[in-house]
C-alpha cells in the first residue's frame, strides 16, 4: 500500500482515529503523519480541545476527497451544565452570567424540540469559520466581534439521555457546519437559566463505524520499538480504510480501460450508465479498481472533477 521515497511514504487511505481530550486536532493529525511516515496527511473537520472521538485523518491521496467527509453528517454525545453561561459556551470560557435553574421534563422537552429538523444558527464567535483569512477565535481572543451571517442548519434527531437541575446529556444527529456549542447556548437562554458544554464526544462521521476506531496511544504502541521497520508500518497500513470510503455514498460508474484512460486526461466521455445528475465514484474494469470522482452534468455525458495520480514506478 505504501510507495517509499526520501521525505516519507506515499501512503494512501484514512484512519479513524478516537481523538483524545485536551489535544487540538492539528496536533493530533501531525502526530499520526508522522507515525505513518505519511508525506501529506489532512483531517476532515476539528474538533475542539476540549472534545473527544471520531476524527478521520485522509492519508495521501485520500485527502482530496476529504472535502466530502467535511460536508457529512454527524453524530455527537453532549453534556452541558445548566445555570452557568460562558463566553466560549464551554467550560474553558469564561463564566458570564449564573443563573437559577428551575424546569421540569416537559418545558426541558419544549425546549429541545426547538432544535429538532431544520433551522438557522449563528456560528460562534469562538469557531474556526474564517474572516478574511482569520478563524473567528482569533477576533474573539482580542475582544472583537465580527458579524456573522446566520445558517442553515438540520438537527435529523436530539435524544435525552439524562437530566437534572445542574445537567443534562443529549444525542445529537445533524448537518454539516452545525455547532454543537452554540445550540447548547442557545438551549440554555431559552429554558432562561444559560448552560455551556463540559463534555463533547464525536460518536460518528458519515457512515463510518464507531468500532473502527484507534487511539493515538495504539498506535505509538505499535511503532514504539521500531517505527520505520517494514513489518511495523505494515501493521499501521492494516488499520487504513480505503479512501473511496470518503465517498461511498457516492453512486459507482464503472468504466472499461479505454474510457478510463481519457477520464484521466480530463476528457468528458459518454457513458451508457445514468444514474442521476450529480457527483458519482468513479471505478474501472473487473476489478473495480477506483480512481477518482466526475460528475454527470448532462445525460450520458461524464466529466472528471477529482482523480487520484497513478502510482509512481
Amino acid at each position: 500500500m505504501g510507495r517509499p521515497s526520501r521525505r516519507g511514504r506515499d501512503i494512501d487511505g484514512i484512519v479513524l482515529l478516537d481523538k483524545p481530550l485536551g489535544i487540538s486536532s492539528n496536533d493530533l493529525l501531525q502526530k499520526v503523519k508522522r507515525l505513518f511516515r505519511a508525506n501529506k496527511a489532512g483531517h476532515t473537520g476539528a474538533l475542539d480541545p476540549l472534545a473527544t472521538g471520531m476524527l478521520p485523518v485522509c492519508l495521501g491521496e485520500a485527502t482530496k476527497f476529504s472535502q466530502h467527509l467535511l460536508e457529512a453528517d454527524k453524530r455527537y454525545r453532549v453534556t452541558a451544565r445548566l445555570g452557568e453561561r460562558t463566553d466560549t459556551s464551554d467550560a474553558e470560557g469564561q463564566t458570564v452570567s449564573v443563573r437559577p435553574v428551575s424546569l421540569d421534563k416537559a418545558r426541558l422537552e419544549a425546549a429541545l424540540n426547538h432544535f429538532r429538523g431544520e433551522s438557522s444558527q449563528v456560528p460562534s464567535m469562538f469557531s474556526a469559520l474564517k474572516h478574511q483569512g482569520r478563524p473567528l477565535y482569533e477576533y474573539a481572543r482580542k475582544g472583537i466581534t465580527v458579524e456573522r451571517e446566520a445558517r442553515p442548519i438540520h438537527v435529523y434527531d436530539l435524544q435525552l439521555h439524562r437530566w437534572d437541575l445542574t445537567e443534562v446529556e443529549l444525542e445529537i444527529h445533524c448537518s454539516k457546519g452545525t455547532y454543537i456549542r452554540t445550540i447548547i447556548d442557545d438551549f440554555g437562554e431559552r429554558l432562561g437559566c444559560g448552560a455551556h458544554v463540559t463534555a463533547l464526544r464525536r460518536l460518528a462521521v458519515a457512515r463510518y463505524p464507531s468500532e473502527r476506531m484507534v487511539t493515538l496511544a495504539s498506535l505509538q504502541a505499535i511503532a514504539a520499538d521500531a517505527p520505520e521497520a517494514p513489518e511495523i508500518l505494515a501493521q499501521l497500513d492494516a488499520l487504513l480504510l480505503p479512501m473511496d470510503s470518503a465517498v461511498a455514498d457516492m453512486p459507482a460508474v464503472n468504466l472499461p480501460s479505454d474510457l478510463a484512460a481519457r477520464v484521466r486526461l480530463g476528457q468528458t466521455v459518454a457513458v451508457t450508465t445514468q444514474p442521476q445528475d450529480g457527483l458519482v465514484r468513479l471505478t474501472e474494469g473487473d476489478a473495480g479498481r477506483f480512481f477518482g470522482i466526475g460528475e454527470i452534468a448532462a445525460p450520458g455525458r461524464l466529466t472528471p472533477r477529482r482523480l487520484i495520480a497513478e502510482p509512481r514506478a
